[in-house]
């Protein structure tokens, strides 16, 4: 069953038609393969939520003017792979509008089914994934499409990944990314070194990023179903994003594995927050307002 949510901003902004809004807020409170904490289902009602706090103005720009639809969330009941294809129809609706998905889950298999709609509408894109984990796992707790596996399955199927924020990652992960050759920079790395994105050089034009909200540190956002200590910081995150978009066309974004504690509203906030930033980074970038053809 779907659940009311409100919309993206709230009352602050008169939600656009579909094919009025540069955005479309897809909620998907999807959560099976839960490993520790639970509570991402609770997540984009959460967001929506909070995202009615938020001031307008965000980094010098206002993305809302550029139109926010918020649509129904989707359904998430039945097994994963309907999940997944009910995912993929309703960002597949979104591309087929030349709009940008915006993806509030949910834990982050959810990433599996955005993953077959932009194949349709992309012949070459990469995924940045900001993430305390890898992913990279074959199976985990006996499933192939766990949380833990969402960046083995997007890779297996050619598409070049990178990886932000990592520091927590299994022994099979480590093989798996020394052989495969993907690109990272792990959260230490980044503490030390400093915060230049550093994408290869071949990455792909197009990007799609997917934050997993627990590459932030545990200790400025705790509301995840597995918090690992020593995350990027806000602006650290905020950086890698401008520097992102400043350097490759984003066709869409997801934020997922934000599990509410009630006592630390703050924590949806940051959320809402995170996911307005994007898309105020993106309206910032000269290259994505070319592409997206932005006045």
């Amino acid at each position: 069953m779907n659940q009311e949510m409100p919309s993206f901003h709230g009352e602050d902004v008169e939600p656009s038609k579909p094919e009025d809004a540069l955005f479309h807020v897809l909620p998907v409170p999807f959560e099976e393969s839960v490993s520790y904490g639970a509570g991402t289902s609770a997540g984009p009602a959460a967001t929506l939520e909070a995202s009615c706090q938020l001031e307008l103005l965000t980094l010098d720009v206002v993305p809302a003017e550029y139109g926010l639809y918020t649509a129904p969330p989707v359904d998430c009941s039945g097994r994963c792979e309907k999940v997944l294809a009910n995912i993929e129809r309703g960002v597949d609706a979104t591309l087929g509008l030349n709009k940008i998905p915006v993806i509030i889950g949910g834990e982050h298999t959810v990433t599996c089914g955005v993953i077959p709609a932009l194949k349709k509408h992309f012949e070459d894109f990469g995924v940045i994934q900001f993430d305390a984990h890898a992913d990279l796992r074959n199976s985990y707790q006996g499933s192939e499409l766990s949380h833990a596996c969402v960046m083995r399955r997007i890779h297996e199927q050619g598409i070049p990944i990178y990886q932000l924020g990592t520091r927590s990652y299994s022994v099979e992960e480590r093989d798996y990314r020394q052989e495969h050759d993907i690109a990272y920079r792990d959260a230490e790395d980044i503490w030390r070194n400093g915060h230049d994105l550093n994408l290869p050089d071949n990455f792909p034009e197009k990007v799609f990023i997917t934050f997993d909200i627990d590459g932030l540190d545990s200790a400025l956002l705790p509301a995840t179903g597995t918090p690992v200590p020593g995350g990027l910081s806000w602006y650290q995150a905020m950086w890698l994003l401008e520097q992102i978009m400043e350097s490759r066309v984003c066709i869409g974004f997801d934020m997922v594995e934000f599990a509410p504690i009630p006592q630390l509203h703050g924590n949806g906030f940051t959320a809402a927050q995170l996911v307005y930033n994007m898309m105020g980074y993106l309206v910032k970038s000269d290259r994505n307002r070319r592409y997206h053809n932005l006045s």
